[in-house]
């Protein structure tokens, strides 16, 4: 359910009031008891942007793009290869001692 702010032209009495959409508009003035209650118009708590994503979401940076986790295939910098494992010695060769 969304919150709708109001307020009173006479008194500037200011309340929001959770309500259904299809609930009617508040008029009376729980303070003065006015018929002079108007919803306010407000900004929204979310902004859309163009990608299907929230504005407000991953505020740490931007989305990784689709398909990669970490960007697109034909990036600048290569990715760095896995560092390869330490070489293990060979066991000593074993001799014959006749």
């Amino acid at each position: 359910m969304p919150i709708y702010a109001y307020r009173c032209d006479e008194c500037g009495f200011a309340k929001d009031v959770l309500q259904k959409v299809s609930d009617p508009v508040l008029t009376e003035c729980p303070s003065c008891g006015k018929s002079a209650f108007k919803k306010q118009l407000t900004a929204a708590g979310f902004q859309l942007k163009g990608t299907g994503w929230y504005a407000t979401d991953f505020r740490g940076g931007p989305a990784p793009s689709k398909g990669t986790a970490t960007g697109p295939a034909d990036s600048a910098t290569p990715a760095a290869a896995p560092a390869a494992a330490p070489a293990t010695p060979a066991p000593p060769a074993k001799t014959s001692t006749d």
